[in-house]
């Protein structure tokens, strides 16, 4: 039986080339689906071709390429049926005047916000990863070490001298100033003619000794010879012997030096006193000659990177050493006759 299809949606010679088709179909008694099967076409473009809906298949050169394999299988001629489907195709067209926009293609990526944000984020995590691990997390807490416990002693003492007044009112300079005070004198001056206990008296004093005698004289007592002239005790301070403690750190000269072949981190300390001579990072061929006092002790994060040097010697101290090592005893005869680790 024939179906009628509807005018409004095809051609006259469309459709009569698709009911040629069908009814070539039909008396091979080969159903719908069969053939769909055969020529490896959906079902419903087989159905729009024998009812003339041009407007349901895919498009005019895929209806002619289905026109072409319908009748080849049903053994017509297949160039005739696409002359003719062609024609009818062309007057099946959509109207003139309908346009027909493509739909945006919804977006379903990230968005760039999104995108920046997390770039942001891993170029600043890696600059604090890399920060943490260059070692400049380090040397941004070195401190300054402080002074040996002997020089705070000298420096303490120093400050808690007196400087006393020289003779006339005017203060003494150079080491007149490190003289111990003298008990105070008396509120009122000895009467003419009697010499206190222990002073020469005035008339006594030859005038080319009155010098002499002035700067003799304790500190705070009123000389009654003479106008107010200064003591000559710059000789006296000329020919004072300097502070202990320089003069010993000068005469002492550093035997050990601790050279870095790369960088790495060392710490000098006194475990006595628990003082830190020294903490700081060491860059490829920087040195740190460390100070001549006995008892300090060496630690390190990065041995095999560390030289240690002994009375310009390089020693076998470190040689063989790798990773941390903690409270090296800085000895300079024990550094000389050490030998490589074994590997």
């Amino acid at each position: 039986m024939k179906r009628n299809a509807r005018p409004d949606l095809h051609s006259g010679e469309s459709a009569r080339v698709g009911e040629e088709l069908r009814d070539a179909r039909e008396s091979l008694g080969v159903s719908l689906e069969e053939m769909a099967d055969r020529l490896r076409i959906n079902r419903r473009y087989i159905a729009a071709l024998e009812e003339g809906r041009v407007r349901d298949l895919p498009g005019t050169a895929y209806a002619i390429g289905f026109v072409r394999s319908y009748a080849r299988e049903m053994g017509l001629d297949a160039d005739e049926m696409i002359r003719r489907f062609r024609d009818g195709a062309g007057a099946a067209s959509r109207p003139r005047g309908e346009l027909v926009f493509p739909e945006p293609v919804p977006e379903r990526g990230v968005p760039a916000g999104a995108v920046i944000l997390v770039g942001a984020v891993l170029v600043v995590g890696a600059y604090v990863g890399w920060y943490q691990w260059s070692g400049s997390a380090n040397r941004t807490v070195d401190t300054v070490p402080s002074l040996p416990p002997r020089l705070e002693e000298t420096a303490r003492q120093g400050a808690q001298l007196p400087a006393l007044p020289g003779p006339g009112g005017m203060p003494a300079t150079g080491t007149a100033a490190l003289l111990p005070p003298s008990p105070p004198a008396p509120a009122t001056p000895p009467p003419a003619g009697t010499t206190p206990p222990g002073a020469t008296p005035a008339s006594a004093t030859p005038a080319g000794q009155a010098p002499r005698s002035t700067a003799a004289a304790p500190a705070g007592t009123l000389v009654p010879t003479g106008p107010n002239v200064p003591a000559p005790a710059a000789p006296v301070a000329a020919s004072a012997p300097p502070p202990a403690t320089p003069a010993v750190g000068a005469s002492l000269a550093s035997r050990i030096t601790l050279k870095a072949q790369d960088e790495c981190w060392i710490q000098v300390r006194d475990p006595r006193s628990g003082q830190i001579i020294v903490n700081r990072v060491l860059r490829a061929g920087e040195s740190f000659q460390v100070p001549p006092t006995e008892g300090l002790v060496l630690t390190t994060g990065r041995s095999q990177a560390l030289e240690v040097i002994v009375d310009g010697q390089v020693t076998q101290a470190l040689e063989g050493r790798n990773g941390v090592l903690r409270d090296v005893p800085l000895v300079p005869d024990t550094l000389k006759a050490a030998r490589p680790a074994a590997r």
